[in-house]
């Protein structure tokens, strides 16, 4: 399983999971070692596919940091922390979750848009 690690430690997932929002931006970066990229790819479409199957999911979208980074970001749109959550907690995902590699290191981070 990948390692989950908080980019605001005064603001950890699940603390974020337990607020009450209308919708809601997670992104998500992960630091994949080049020699994993293709099995990451692989996961990651797996899980991808169960979550846009989820209530609640809106829209995703993967980019790949450039200049030969290592860096791959998720954009996932939901219509609430509790639709996210719900789909992370649910079983299928948790068992896709646990075949991800374990030098993978996940930056999962919840938003609010705000108008600029």
């Amino acid at each position: 399983m990948a390692e989950l690690r908080s980019l605001d430690p005064n603001a950890p997932l699940f603390a974020q999971l337990r607020e009450e929002t209308g919708e809601i931006v997670l992104v998500n970066t992960f630091v994949v070692p080049e020699e994993r990229a293709e099995e990451f790819s692989v996961l990651f479409r797996r899980q991808a596919a169960f979550m846009r199957a989820q209530p609640g999911f809106v829209s995703l979208q993967l980019h790949r940091g450039v200049a030969g980074s290592r860096l791959l970001v998720n954009v996932a749109v939901w219509e609430s922390t509790w639709a996210l959550a719900a789909a992370l907690g649910s079983p299928e995902f948790r068992r896709t979750a646990a075949g991800m590699p374990d030098d993978i290191v996940s930056y999962p981070h919840v938003f609010e848009r705000i108008d600029a």
